[in-house]
């Protein structure tokens, strides 16, 4: 499963990427919202950064805004992944915008009908949102593992994406399930990298060099 990160924190993003296994960025209006600067260049500045998928999604909704920023984002850099809302008029987006060769990550995506509409549109990705449902009372790992099943059943050429991630054991519970891909935010990456068996590993290991050393 490759790891991406949810972020449009320049700094977030460059410390990540020197940890070495960083393959791509995952964006939104709201994490830009928090961010200052012109988001086309914050964008540009991101792939500058990260060798791999950029996913920024258009501020407009309706059919004729998102094909247009769509395309003027997918003019930045060719990593660029243009997200899409699933809604009727997402889905007419991701079909043109896959017909111009534009790549799109179908997101706000809470069922396996949804994931399945959003593949047959052309979607190059699909992010179930794991964590939001289960804020809302449902089983979000469950809907995520009926999407790797359908889609995988019928080897569908789309990328699966859990997102929303809320803490570490959802990565591992996804990465079980057999996502592709889940997008995390940099302080659920900070937390899957500590362990106190590491720490207490480590502070015997600088005691005993310490005394071989005299």
């Amino acid at each position: 499963m490759k790891i991406f990160i949810d972020s449009a924190n320049i700094e977030e993003i460059r410390e990540i990427n020197d940890l070495g296994f960083l393959a791509g960025v995952t964006t939104n209006p709201t994490l830009v919202a928090k961010e200052k600067g012109d988001f086309h260049q914050l964008v540009r500045q991101i792939c500058d950064i990260v060798d791999g998928p950029v996913n920024a999604e258009p501020l407009g909704v309706s059919f004729n805004e998102m094909i247009n920023e769509g395309q003027a984002l997918a003019n930045l850099h060719p990593n660029v992944v243009v997200k899409i809302p699933l809604c009727e008029d997402g889905l007419r987006a991701i079909r043109y915008l896959s017909q111009l060769g534009i790549k799109t990550n179908a997101t706000l995506v809470f069922s396996a009908n949804q994931a399945l509409l959003a593949a047959r549109a052309g979607a190059s990705y699909i992010s179930p949102f794991v964590g939001r449902l289960d804020d809302a009372g449902n089983d979000g790992l469950h809907v995520l593992a009926e999407i790797v099943n359908i889609l995988d059943q019928y080897a569908v050429n789309t990328e699966i994406i859990a997102a929303s991630i809320r803490h570490p054991m959802h990565v591992t519970e996804a990465a079980k399930i057999g996502a592709h891909i889940a997008t995390i935010p940099y302080k659920v990456i900070k937390a899957m990298i500590r362990h106190p068996l590491t720490d207490l590993g480590i502070e015997k290991f600088v005691e005993d060099g310490k005394k071989l050393l005299g």
